[in-house]
């Protein structure tokens, strides 16, 4: 279900939507566009938590990594054979 609002923009901004808009309505370009810019800040918020998270664990994950790594053969290694 769609609300009425009101808001106040530049001018400048109001001729580019209209612009933008063509046969469309500025309600149309306005609601894509801050649906676009909500899931932006959205994927900015996971990303940040996700960072944050891997930031925390770093030491482990990297003490892991590098566990795993000495157990993989060398393939440069001529010697060994």
């Amino acid at each position: 279900m769609k609300e009425k609002t009101s808001i106040t923009l530049s001018k400048d901004l109001l001729i580019a939507v209209d612009r933008l808009a063509g046969k469309s309505s500025r309600s149309a370009v306005i609601e894509r566009a801050l649906r676009a810019y909500l899931r932006g800040r959205e994927q900015a918020f996971i990303y940040a938590h996700d960072l944050k998270i891997l930031n925390e664990f770093a030491d482990v994950l990297n003490a892991e990594a590098e566990d795993t790594l000495r157990y993989q053969a060398d393939i440069w290694d001529t010697e060994s054979e």
